[in-house]
């Protein structure tokens, strides 16, 4: 579901968007942007995301042609937050780390009381998924749902099965036997009474034919089918969230360790420099540029620092545990491989697999049995019922009395209420074919988008990978004729970018890789039997 709010004020044009951004409801956000272009003028464009639930690869496309179009972005959240760091190319160093400095202080007064800094937990991916499958709360309340689909369909049944009850009473009566008659009858009294009446047993009834009982109780059962369903595609959805928030962390990670391998190489260079300079061989202007290249990546290894940790407080926000538990990564090497994608990946599969297709599939069925239902309720009902009590003026002169019978009840005339009950279940069913057919389009859609994803973020690696080998020896080479004296450090600095560059693509494209195959995996609905089995 999308949701999205336009807001016009003199100064600025803000676009609302709640929900998920993907798929085909993302396009509505570009046709409302381009609708709102004759009323732009000088406003300032901003899309707020802060109530985004998640952003697919056309959530991110449309995103970054809107950033393209002069867009500003306002982002609440790791997930959100990551993505259109992505697309903007800013680092949000400074928010983040206002974010985390309640942490840190916390952090601080434990330490000042002496409080133990607990043992990080070290996880490894499938590690992480299982732990969010098993206390996730929307796991936890979509099994509490099927727990109370299992009690109404013991509702539903109970309408079939025999009803045994208890009763017992005393009571005093006094009878006007001229009002019970209409006058006064010749020697007979005014009234009756008073005397006390005693009366206790049991009572019953049976239903020997409700086709009405009978369709609903088929209707509760489908409803416990659908809610496993749903349960299957909250877990699928939590299992793509955990993915999708460990593969950033890798992504960070990566980061760190590559912004941490520029500082230790440009901390060399610039020592050369130095070096270069004290023995008149190099000037001042090549230590000075090689100091701001240093200065300049040790910047870069602070907000990517930075971001790690609050991927990392995401990662456990997401598994819900404690906040005062570190957690580090024990797959981080996994970031860098590119396994092909293990299960089947045809359209054919995910229409099966997909937990939304059972879910709206067992619905269908429900809806199906609520029509049989209402038709059912032109028919007879035939019921056996009865009562045996003991009955008195006292107990002790109570006596046995008793009365059983059969009902049948015939609708012969409701006023038109069966045939317009059908009718509306009739449309239902049609409505919610509609949305299978929908359903069906969008799976598939998703698949072939995942594919082409898969195939090109596989060809954007295998690039990636040559062009930091490329960019490694441009350095190594920059670095010799710089130190032979046949070159200023230009070359140096520009090799140093080149190989920044390098890195950032190479990071990118395995993150987008992983992301694309986690995103198939989704797609043809084996998230959890990929990553948690």
């Amino acid at each position: 579901m999308l949701k999205i709010t336009i807001h016009e004020s003199s100064e600025a044009l803000t676009f609302q968007v709640e929900g998920k951004l993907v798929g085909d409801w993302a396009k509505e956000l570009e046709q409302a942007w381009k609708g709102k272009s004759s009323t732009r003028d000088r406003k300032a464009l901003i899309v707020d995301l802060t109530e985004t639930l998640y952003i697919d690869g056309e959530g991110k496309r449309i995103l970054a042609r809107l950033f393209h179009d002069g867009a500003r972005f306002r982002t609440s959240g790791t997930l959100t937050s990551c993505i259109v760091d992505e697309i903007t190319g800013k680092s949000r160093s400074r928010r983040r780390g206002v974010l985390a400095q309640p942490l840190l202080l916390l952090l601080a007064v434990g330490v000042a009381r002496g409080a133990p800094d607990p043992a990080p937990l070290k996880l490894t991916l499938r590690d992480a998924v299982r732990m969010a499958l098993k206390q996730n709360p929307q796991v936890q309340i979509a099994n509490l749902n099927i727990a109370e689909s299992r009690e109404n369909q013991n509702v539903a049944r109970a309408g079939l099965l025999p009803q045994i009850g208890f009763s017992g009473s005393e009571s005093v009566h006094r009878v006007n036997l001229a009002a019970a008659f209409g006058s006064k009858i010749t020697e007979f009294p005014e009234h009756v009474g008073p005397f006390w009446l005693f009366e206790g047993g049991s009572t019953g009834s049976l239903p020997l034919f409700d086709f009405t009982a009978w369709r609903r109780w088929q209707a509760s059962k489908e409803n416990v089918t659908g809610a496993r369903a749903q349960e299957m595609t909250v877990r699928e959805e939590n299992v793509q969230l955990v993915v999708s928030q460990y593969l950033g962390s890798l992504r960070a990670a990566a980061d760190v360790k590559a912004a941490d391998s520029r500082v230790a190489l440009s901390k060399a260079l610039f020592d050369q420099a130095g070096d270069l300079q004290k023995n008149g061989v190099g000037t001042g202007i090549d230590t000075l540029r090689a100091h701001v290249e240093y200065q300049n990546e040790r910047q870069r290894l602070i907000a990517a620092q930075t971001v790690l940790k609050t991927s990392l407080y995401g990662l456990a926000r997401l598994l819900n545990i404690d906040p005062h538990q570190p957690v580090e990564l024990a797959d981080e090497s996994l970031f860098f491989q590119t396994p092909d994608y293990p299960a089947d990946e045809s359209i054919e599969r995910a229409w099966l697999e997909r937990g939304e297709m059972k879910a709206l599939a067992s619905e269908i069925r429900a809806a199906e049995l609520e029509r049989k239902r209402s038709e059912a309720e032109r028919l007879p009902k035939l019921s056996l019922a009865g009562s045996w009590n003991l009955q008195g003026v006292t107990p002790a002169q109570a006596i046995p009395v008793y009365d059983f019978g059969l009902n049948v009840d015939i609708p012969l005339y409701t006023g038109g209420r069966i045939k317009a009950q059908t009718a509306v279940a009739g449309i239902e069913l049609k409505k919610l074919a509609q949305q299978q057919q929908d359903l069906r389009n969008r799976i598939a859609l998703e698949v072939k988008t995942a594919l082409a994803e898969l195939d090109s973020a596989r060809s954007e690696v295998e690039v990636a990978n040559l062009g930091v080998d490329l960019a490694r020896q441009e350095v190594t080479q920059a670095r010799d004729r710089f130190q032979a004296g046949v070159a200023n450090n230009i070359e140096v600095v520009t090799a140093q970018d080149e190989l920044s560059r390098a890195n950032d693509n190479q990071i990118g494209a395995l993150y987008r890789y992983n992301q694309a195959r986690a995103d198939l995996a989704h797609a043809t609905g084996q998230m959890e039997s990929l990553y948690a089995k």
